[in-house]
């Protein structure tokens, strides 16, 4: 469920500021231990240590979804048990965390981040190339890295958020890859998801009251976040009701900033690495 819209005061801003500290600092972290024979599990537990380290919470440990989904023909209220979300080749989005998920030479490993402080929520994402990668994933990275900051020069309060979404898709799709239509970014602040969605794509007339083109005001927090394929943009949902995959096998990458819209000028990111 995505939370109202919301332009934060200058306190919140900071609350914001901080975990989205925290989160940057967790990425940067973790990218030291990305490496072939290192174990999903191991990486969410360094991860969620960290995060806990710096007084804060990880934003989706124990997070319920709330509707029922079906596997294997059973009904069932899914509940996450991890800090963080680890995504590795085909695996789009919201991989989970395993001992038996270790990391191979010429991967690609998207690691999904959020925590939680002060009754805020700062939310990134990275992919990382574990080793010596193809130039086709090379490729897929770079391309998805620049989409995002393409993406996050429209975000200003001169626009509305298909300028955003048009930035993205025609950086990718003018190279050859395909932006994923089933998961997009969104507001972020004392909830998880907030107004507005931001697609990366623009969407076809009769879906634009589900994404709507609104304008952004000054002071809003955005999670952007490209989610870019090698292949074809269908993705589906594997047997543990959470990790997403493309529907063709082939690689995807996602790169995310939460930002601070301004008026006139960039916004101000809050998840850069240092």
């Amino acid at each position: 469920m995505v939370g109202a819209p919301s332009v934060k005061v200058k306190s919140a801003l900071d609350y914001i500021e901080e975990a989205c500290r925290i989160v940057a600092d967790t990425i940067s972290l973790v990218g030291q231990y990305m490496k072939p024979g290192m174990n999903t599990l191991e990486i969410d537990k360094i991860a969620d240590d960290f995060i806990c380290s710096r007084g804060a919470t990880p934003s989706i440990k124990n997070y319920q979804v709330p509707w029922t989904t079906t596997i294997n023909g059973k009904p069932r209220q899914l509940v996450y048990q991890y800090a963080t979300c680890i995504s590795v080749n085909d695996a789009v989005v919201h991989g989970v965390p395993s001992k038996d998920i270790v990391l191979q030479e010429g991967d690609i490993v998207s690691f999904d981040c959020l925590a939680y402080k002060n009754g805020y929520h700062g939310d990134s994402a990275y992919t990382f190339a574990i080793g010596t990668i193809s130039d086709d994933k090379a490729k897929l990275l770079r391309i998805t890295q620049e989409a995002l900051m393409l993406g996050l020069e429209q975000a200003t309060g001169r626009n509305k958020v298909y300028a955003i979404s048009g930035a993205i898709q025609k950086h990718v799709e003018k190279n050859g890859f395909s932006c994923v239509r089933e998961l997009v970014g969104h507001g972020v602040g004392e909830t998880i998801h907030e107004e507005p969605s931001i697609p990366n794509f623009i969407p076809p007339l009769m879906h634009r009251e589900q994404y709507p083109n609104v304008r952004l005001r000054p002071g809003q927090t955005l999670a952007i976040e490209p989610m870019v394929n090698a292949g074809k943009a269908k993705v589906f949902t594997d047997s543990d009701g959470w990790t997403v995959r493309t529907s063709d096998g082939k690689a995807s990458a996602h790169f995310e900033h939460t930002v601070i819209v301004q008026e006139k000028e960039p916004p101000i990111i809050l998840t850069l690495l240092r």
